[in-house]
């Protein structure tokens, strides 16, 4: 399973995301992340997001999302309600990597 980070990505993002599975985010890479986003959604690749520094906000940027890595102060499954998002897991130890599928 091919996974890459977004800030390895470069310039051209969606070269640079063909066969990959997973693509992983830092929260504070959302705002930088819109095509990588778009893209994955398009070409079936699933994102995960480490959003454990603060509660995650409402967003269009969650329509892409298949796994949010949330802190243990957040109740997951009321943001996996909410959200709509595959996977939302708290936990404040594990990195998200053992969560992908």
């Amino acid at each position: 399973m091919k996974i890459v980070r977004f800030s390895e990505l470069g310039e051209n993002v969606r070269d640079a995301m063909k066969g990959v599975r997973w693509i992983l985010l830092d929260q504070d890479e959302l705002q930088n992340a819109l095509s990588a986003l778009m893209f994955a959604e398009l070409d079936g690749v699933l994102v995960a997001v480490d959003h454990r520094k603060s509660t995650p906000d409402d967003g269009l940027w969650r329509r892409a999302v298949h796994l949010l890595l949330v802190t243990e102060r957040e109740n997951a499954d009321e943001i996996r309600q909410k959200s709509g998002i595959t996977k939302v897991i708290s936990n404040d130890i594990a990195s998200i990597e053992e969560f992908l599928w």
